[in-house]
């Protein structure tokens, strides 16, 4: 696979550049805003060639895959770009600004046959399927609670996650993991969601209880003003439960602690990056057409939760401004 790479962001040593050179990808193209962070990109991490404009990356003929870590509201523009010029693309979530602009970003792909997929890396990695594994063969017996906790250092006041124009927010940034890992239990409704606002429509906390059909709830609770790195995946049946201690970064924590009747065991899933295992899917995909655990109507489904959260159960926050930013309803 020849990779392009739109801009030189943060996030792409660990989910591109470490995961491409391991299964010998080559990074053939990058560009970015600022050409001299192009050139220093391409430089420590041996992107061959910088080009000039993020079209030039996408038109370029010797690219056969577009990475796309762009701050949020950009996601769907060059995504839009990228499947006009044929490309397949790996995006970063979330996948949109709003739930109409996923689903025009969904239309145009499967008008095109052409492959976006919504980077939820953590759903590749071992240790997350082994949770998922033991729900659906009953060791844990029937579900009753499923609690997704994240919490990180908080970013810089420049970083554009703090950004309203940029589509900010932990909502938009570690809250769609809450509300896509959910999802993947059945089709809960929320209950009650809460949130801290730190500037008009972007928020710092978010906190959402929900309810799935069988009767089992769950909760997904997100900051980016805690003092640590914490992502938690716990899941709780009748028989026992599930702990995933780092579903985001395997590699950094690959337990997996297992408690039920028969007593308490530590499981170790491999440091191998949820990156890699991505990057990997992704590639036999659009080389071989081997099945993918994210689909399109999975990504346009996350945005509509986003939505529904935004509407019905925050209406204090000032959230207007911001979806007549990205052109919601």
């Amino acid at each position: 696979m020849r990779i392009g790479i739109l801009g030189a962001s943060r996030i792409a040593e660990s989910a591109i550049v470490g995961p491409a050179r391991e299964l010998g990808y080559r990074l053939v193209a990058v560009a970015a805003r600022d050409p001299l962070r192009a050139r220093a990109f391409a430089d420590k991490y041996g992107v061959e060639r910088v080009l000039g404009s993020y079209q030039e990356v996408v038109s370029e003929p010797e690219v056969d895959m577009i990475y796309n870590p762009l701050a949020n509201s950009l996601h769907a523009p060059w995504n839009l770009a990228a499947i006009a010029a044929g490309k397949p693309v790996l995006t970063e979530k979330p996948f949109a600004r709003d739930q109409a602009e996923a689903q025009r970003v969904a239309d145009a792909a499967t008008a095109a046959g052409v492959t976006v997929m919504e980077g939820f890396h953590y759903l590749f990695h071992p240790a997350t399927r082994r949770v998922l594994d033991l729900v659906e063969e009953g060791t844990l017996g029937e579900l009753r609670r499923v609690e997704v906790r994240m919490g990180m250092p908080e970013p810089a006041p420049e970083d554009p996650r703090w950004s309203l124009e940029m589509a900010g927010g932990v909502l938009m940034d570690l809250g769609c993991y809450g509300m896509h890992l959910m999802r993947r239990f059945g089709a809960p409704s929320v209950t009650r969601a809460t949130a801290v606002q730190r500037s008009p429509g972007v928020d710092e906390r978010f906190d959402v209880e929900l309810t799935f059909p069988s009767g089992a709830t769950g909760l997904s609770t997100n900051s980016m003003v805690d003092d640590r790195y914490s992502f938690t995946l716990q899941v709780t049946g009748s028989r026992g439960d599930a702990l995933v201690h780092n579903f985001i970064s395997p590699r950094d924590d690959d337990r997996v602690t297992v408690r039920t009747s028969e007593g308490s065991t530590v499981e170790h899933c491999g440091t191998r990056a949820s990156y890699t295992y991505q990057l990997e899917a992704f590639a036999a995909h659009v080389r071989h057409g081997a099945p993918l655990p994210l689909s399109l109507t999975d990504a346009v489904a996350n945005m509509a939760n986003a939505a529904a959260l935004i509407w019905q159960y925050l209406p204090d926050l000032n959230w207007a401004g911001f979806y007549r930013l990205v052109g919601g309803e």
